[in-house]
């Protein structure tokens, strides 16, 4: 039963506009490092070093969030996070306006991407305890579909939204990018309950801190695993798709390019449509949900390897998306449901950190991979969701400790 003073509404918003923030960066960087005349490395650098901070302090900021409360790891966390994508479009703005040296240009790139994942990594773990703390558990997967369907639409709107603003000038679409967490943190600011930090139920000792809930917890094992590899896969699928598309069809840059944006905006409304099944379909096991996503998955993903036109490759990505989106609802859900209340925001940021770590490796794998050959990275992601979808049985059956 949902707690009469929670509204999940303003989290769901926030989260939608954190995350187009996040991911509006892609669509950006690599004109903006061409024009200020630094390396195209860079790019790829800073969008790892973001995922690297987002996975590092995931854990530290929910198990804040334990101590002080949602609310106000929510504030300051989207705060930060706009004021450094502030800072960042302010010297794009002036770096395009007059020459800076580039080793400059190089160190902010980099280092307000930082800024900016170590920020961004407080509202993932955080909005997830907060339904945890105010969903009861056998409606908790509905509610994390709900706010994973709010994330995969920032991960479409975003780019998409910022790509159109930075026609009118690059720096336009960084100070459109700031404003998004901006606006969010005014909405949690308004509309969001203040509620007490989560209390850890003891008898006398209740005084005392709780011990700390250790990264590898046993009962966070399953839902850790799950949140990587569904996390490597997407990325997987992310950095493959643009070269696939112009290798395996024969196409030219900008063609390519466009096919593949066509795809990943297909990925994102599959990933919503099935988010939305799960909503719409309660009383199913979490792990039913994981083991049909993941075997869904397998057989998109093993389709692309043989595709040979746009719209198969389209079609075969669609359905490994929607796999997909059975399965991240499912490991939050699981982290949650797996804890006692005061460890929900070091189990969310458990959970949160193990796909950070996901979205680290998973561009370098992929990219190993690939070259080997261009269908060899979605053979390895169909077999990845394949031993996820038997490895979930397996795991469930093991007698309990």
């Amino acid at each position: 039963m949902t707690t009469s003073t929670f509204r999940l509404t303003p989290l769901l918003i926030a989260a939608l506009l954190g995350t187009m923030a996040m991911m509006a960066y892609v669509a950006i960087i690599g004109p903006v490092v061409r024009q200020l005349g630094v390396p195209e490395l860079v790019a790829g650098v800073s969008m790892a070093i973001g995922g690297v901070f987002w996975m590092l302090l995931a854990r530290p900021w929910g198990r804040l969030s334990d101590r002080m409360g949602r609310k106000p790891i929510l504030l300051a966390g989207l705060s930060a996070f706009a004021l450094a994508y502030a800072v960042l479009a302010l010297y794009v703005d002036m770096a395009l306006r007059t020459a800076l040296p580039a080793l400059l240009t190089m160190g902010m790139l980099v280092g307000t991407r930082a800024l900016i994942g170590a920020f961004y990594a407080a509202v993932p773990p955080t909005a997830a305890a907060a339904i945890a703390d105010n969903i009861a558990p056998l409606e908790r997967q509905q509610a994390m579909a709900k706010l994973g369907s709010a994330t995969a639409l920032g991960m479409v709107a975003g780019p998409a939204i910022v790509s159109t603003v930075s026609a009118h000038g690059l720096q336009w679409g960084f100070y459109a990018t700031a404003l998004l967490p901006m606006l969010g943190s005014l909405i949690l600011l308004l509309w969001l309950p203040w509620q007490p930090a989560p209390r850890h139920g003891t008898t006398s000792a209740s005084t005392q801190r709780p011990a700390a809930l250790k990264l590898f917890d046993p009962r966070l094992r399953l839902a850790m695993a799950t949140a990587l590899t569904a996390m490597m896969t997407v990325s997987i699928a992310q950095v493959s798709i643009g070269f696939f598309a112009m290798d395996r069809l024969s196409l030219d840059a900008d063609t390519g390019a466009r096919v593949a944006g066509h795809v990943l905006t297909s990925v994102g409304v599959a990933l919503i449509l099935a988010q939305q099944c799960v909503i719409r379909l309660p009383g199913i096991a979490l792990e039913r949900w994981i083991v049909a996503g993941a075997s869904i998955a397998a057989l998109g993903y093993a389709g692309t390897y043989f595709v040979g036109s746009a719209l198969m490759l389209t079609l075969t990505n669609s359905i490994g998306a929607f796999g997909m989106g059975f399965v991240f609802p499912s490991f939050q859900a699981m982290a949650a449901n797996a804890v006692e209340p005061h460890e929900q925001g070091a189990a969310a940021g458990s959970a949160s950190a193990a796909q950070g770590l996901g979205m680290v490796i998973g561009p370098i794998v992929g990219t190993l991979l690939y070259t080997i050959a261009p269908g060899i990275p979605y053979a390895f992601m169909a077999l990845t969701m394949t031993a996820l979808a038997i490895a979930v049985p397996l795991h469930s059956r093991r007698p309990a400790h």
